[in-house]
């Protein structure tokens, strides 16, 4: 059974860092593009990061780049999404989402991903 499991999350002050992990079990994880998505209270789940299958692909969304990394440890089967200089519209429920069908392209999109984990909440206060 495919399953994503998002971890790493918690609280921290602003301007410090996390690494969030997404494990995955029941599939290869090399054979799938992956995204981070997230959600705070009351708006709409946002793509934030995302990598094709083999890592030639990859798009942040603007309000992360600079300070987010996507990258993934095929051996361990687990993505991470790197987060520096956290803000306090940061705070959200992240999510790992992956789909088999992202050669050379990643999208920031909902749609663009079938099997999804069920989030790991990040709290970025003083």
């Amino acid at each position: 059974q495919l399953q994503l499991v998002e971890s790493g999350g918690g609280l921290v002050q602003p301007g410090g860092s996390l690494r969030l992990s997404c494990a995955a079990s029941g599939f290869a994880l090399s054979s799938y593009g992956i995204g981070w998505f997230r959600q705070a209270p009351g708006k709409e789940r946002e793509g934030i990061a995302c990598m094709s299958i083999t890592g030639d692909a990859t798009n942040y969304v603007d309000s992360v780049k600079g300070r987010f990394t996507i990258s993934r440890d095929n051996a361990k089967n687990t993505v991470y999404l790197q987060m520096n200089s956290l803000k306090p519209e940061d705070t959200a429920i992240y999510y790992c989402a992956a789909d088999r069908w992202l050669f050379g392209r990643c999208p920031l999109t909902i749609k663009g991903y079938n099997d999804w984990g069920q989030g790991t909440q990040v709290t970025v206060s003083s």
